[in-house]
């Protein structure tokens, strides 16, 4: 009898465990029902509703993480340790990789990154990965994905996405080639899909807060569709994914395509591929030129050294020709020194403009759209000669659309240099200047109210980020406001 008893009451244990199980599984498709819903509805183009939208998002997410909490998947040891980098960079040598002259190290508000250990000159190779050390879409058709990539529209059309899906694939396996590699990676990273609200408040008034929300909300819309499509099947992937994929996981795995990924030539050289390759991707970014590029008959990835370095110095490269608004939003990080910073601002040509068709004639002749997002660049020369075209074709009168629209020097309008009727010049210069000195008052903190922000030591990393991004958009806001001054004085 007692015998009985203990094993009716370890049964109904049992029952009560599956109906909690049962229960949270519930709960969180819920969440993940009301998360599609939201991130499916149009953006909306009041900053301050989407920031709104985006707080609903944060709280679904947040119920969603808390219930995942015990799914995700970390890193084996420690990121940063001896035996971590030992294990990672003895990896890369063994499966064909070179690094000369540089090892790998951690580096006071870089993590990690290549310290040099001997001199390096000026174009010599430091960094040779050979293509089978490489996570490419190729080599994740060659899995068992291939099948989902080439049915499903998201993954055959975004291979961000797919490479991202791949990762975490590799991930849950328990003997993934990439293991080394998935285990020195990042546990967190500082892209805008790890703002809390309040972090992103930081940017009100900011442009970037329009393209990070639009972001954050792309990337939550992905996860619950990408959840629900493992929680409905029963292909192999969909068993491996669906206990392991969280909303956490798929955050950490986009953050670590979004700051790592390169292109790449297909095998068969008729396309470029997106790719993570190891050890490439530990060298952080400074000014400069490419100076990495694909050996087609090695079958590599060759990095040169873009400048003399020094023992001691951090060895870097260049990322690319990109604003810090881009490097915010998908590398998590600023620079300071970037010489190809610069806003967008929006313009365009009034329906109820009665002058509309003449200007639209005139700016298609020069290729220029009516309406969309012009460049201010930052430095001694803000305005390039298609926002300068611009200006001019929208505060033109009728007798100076005509001329401009009859001459065979129609491209002379994007010089500085153009002649033309100075009230038509002041004119235009006045109306940029207006313009700017809006957004500038749009901000929330005035330029020098930031910088005593950032003195203080107990702001988050997130929220220092944030003031930083907004303080170096106002600084080149203020730069072009004095550069048009100068213009409207000459």
């Amino acid at each position: 009898m007692t015998r009985k008893g203990q094993g009716q009451r370890s049964k109904n244990t049992i029952i009560t465990k599956n109906e909690k199980i049962s229960k949270k599984d519930k709960e969180i498709n819920d969440y993940v029902d009301k998360l599609l819903r939201i991130s499916t509805t149009p953006q909306q183009t009041n900053p301050l509703k989407a920031l709104e939208a985006q707080r609903e998002i944060n709280s679904l997410t947040e119920r969603i993480n808390k219930l995942q909490a015990n799914r995700s998947k970390h890193a084996i040891g420690k990121r940063t340790g001896a035996a971590t980098i030992e294990n990672f960079t003895k990896w890369v040598i063994e499966n064909g990789a070179e690094i000369k002259g540089c090892e790998i190290a951690q580096f006071d508000g870089f993590d990690l990154g290549l310290r040099v250990t001997t001199e390096i000159p000026f174009s010599s190779l430091v960094i040779a990965v050979p293509r089978n050390l490489m996570m490419s879409l190729e080599t994740a058709r060659k899995t068992d994905l291939k099948n989902i990539m080439e049915t499903d529209q998201i993954l055959s059309n975004m291979p961000n996405v797919a490479l991202s899906i791949f990762l975490l694939y590799e991930k849950f396996k328990t003997d993934s080639f990439w293991m080394p590699y998935i285990n020195i990676l990042p546990l967190n990273y500082s892209t805008v899909l790890y703002f809390t609200p309040e972090e992103l408040e930081e940017l009100t008034g900011s442009p970037t807060l329009e393209i990070a929300l639009r972001q954050i909300k792309s990337i939550a819309r992905q996860y619950a569709y990408f959840y629900k499509l493992f929680n409905t099947s029963e292909d192999p992937i969909s068993r491996l994914m669906k206990d392991k994929f969280t909303y956490w996981e798929y955050c950490w795995a986009v953050s670590t395509v979004m700051t790592r990924q390169n292109t790449i030539p297909s095998e068969d050289g008729e396309n470029m591929i997106n790719a993570l390759i190891p050890l490439w991707d530990m060298c952080n970014h400074t000014n400069g030129t490419i100076s990495t590029d694909y050996n087609p008959e090695l079958q590599r990835s060759e990095c040169l050294a873009l400048k003399d370095f020094k023992p001691g110095e951090q060895f870097f490269i260049f990322y690319g020709a990109r604003t810090n608004a881009d490097l915010f939003i998908h590398n998590g990080f600023i620079y300071d020194e970037n010489t190809h910073d610069g806003i967008w601002i929006r313009l365009g040509i009034s329906k109820q403009d009665p002058l509309q068709e003449k200007r639209t004639d005139l700016l298609n002749r020069l290729g220029i759209a009516t309406s969309g997002d012009f460049f201010i660049k930052k430095g001694s020369d803000p305005v390039d000669g298609t926002l300068l075209a611009f200006l001019r074709i929208f505060n033109m009168d009728e007798e100076q659309l005509l001329h401009w629209l009859e001459s065979d020097r129609s491209d002379d309008l994007r010089y500085l240099e153009c002649a033309l009727d100075t009230t038509l010049e002041k004119k235009s210069w006045t109306f940029l200047q207006a313009r700017l000195k809006l957004l500038l008052g749009i901000y929330k903190t005035t330029l020098e109210e930031d910088l005593e922000l950032l003195q203080d030591k107990e702001l988050g990393a997130n929220k220092v980020l944030g003031i930083r991004m907004r303080a170096i958009e106002k600084r080149i806001l203020r730069g072009a406001i004095e550069y048009i001054d100068q213009c409207i004085r000459q």
